[in-house]
């Protein structure tokens, strides 16, 4: 049975290999979850979007979301930080990758 979303997180900023990571966590969870994936909502963002920007977006996302997946990885990221913080403060399940 599907449960309703789940938000992948995870390190964006200052990697190269983030679309491959996030896409392949989507693939994964896609059987059992309807999924948010913000790389790739991210990507067609205008180019002059600023980080807070984006992480505003983060927490619009989350609002919609019953879970939040934490790729590996997770802890060395500012925004997948808050994203996690945020998820624990509106009770929102983890899953770690």
């Amino acid at each position: 049975m599907k449960e309703r979303r789940i938000y992948i997180s995870g390190a964006i900023s200052g990697t190269n290999d983030y679309m491959e990571r996030f896409a392949d966590a989507e693939k994964e969870l896609e059987n059992f979850w309807s999924v948010i994936n913000p790389a790739r909502i991210n990507s067609n963002m205008p180019d002059d979007t600023q980080y807070e920007e984006y992480m505003k977006l983060s927490t619009c996302l989350l609002d919609m979301c019953d879970a939040i997946y934490m790729l590996n990885g997770w802890q060395q990221s500012c925004g997948a930080n808050r994203e996690y913080g945020y998820a624990l403060a509106k009770g929102l399940k983890i899953i770690k990758e």
